[in-house]
């Protein structure tokens, strides 16, 4: 990532790239796990999520500061899908999706139709149980081939996969806002 790309998010009234993430998946998908990751390097396990959160954590990128404001959202039910206000807040989100919880999948199917014009990345977790998987890794390449999305796969509990979550949003955002301003 170089600083020419971050600066192409950057917010009109700061120095400091900002860049807004909102974690979207259906209930038990490691949502905060992955957030709390992202946020700490550690892995917490358990979790008694009741309702959206968000948090703002600072990284250097290409030795520039980004800092991230992300809502880790709450869904109800596989029926409960981002606000409009949400979409409208958000400069792009992680769309996250168990792969041993085929419900899971077929729900980021689903709430990608309301961000069509939100830069996303395709977030797979639960890697570490692929034995359990129920979510091929050709329906997940026919998913993000049909929408332009990036795909990251692992598990929360990977050390890896917050960083490369943050830094594939990042250049996902950036990449959208240069198809759009041409």
């Amino acid at each position: 990532m170089t600083s020419n790309a971050i600066r192409g998010i950057r917010r009109k009234k700061s120095s400091l790239s900002e860049v807004k993430v909102a974690v979207i998946g259906a209930p038990g998908v490691g949502k905060s796990a992955l957030t709390v990751r992202f946020l700490t390097r550690r892995y917490i396990g358990e979790y008694d999520h009741q309702a959206e959160t968000r948090y703002k954590h600072e990284v250097l990128v290409d030795g520039e500061p980004v800092l991230f404001e992300i809502l880790d959202s709450c869904p109800k039910g596989d029926d409960e899908f981002p606000s409009n206000e949400t979409i409208n807040w958000a400069d792009g989100c992680l769309l996250v999706y168990a792969i041993t919880d085929r419900r899971s999948f077929n729900y980021v199917r689903r709430a990608k139709q309301l961000l069509s014009e939100t830069p996303l990345v395709l977030v797979g977790n639960k890697g570490d149980m692929v034995h359990l998987r129920q979510v091929s890794t050709e329906e997940v390449m026919v998913l993000s081939l049909r929408i332009m999305m990036f795909i990251v796969q692992g598990s929360q509990c990977d050390e890896q996969i917050g960083s490369e979550i943050g830094l594939n949003f990042i250049f996902t955002s950036n990449s959208s806002q240069e198809k759009n301003s041409n």
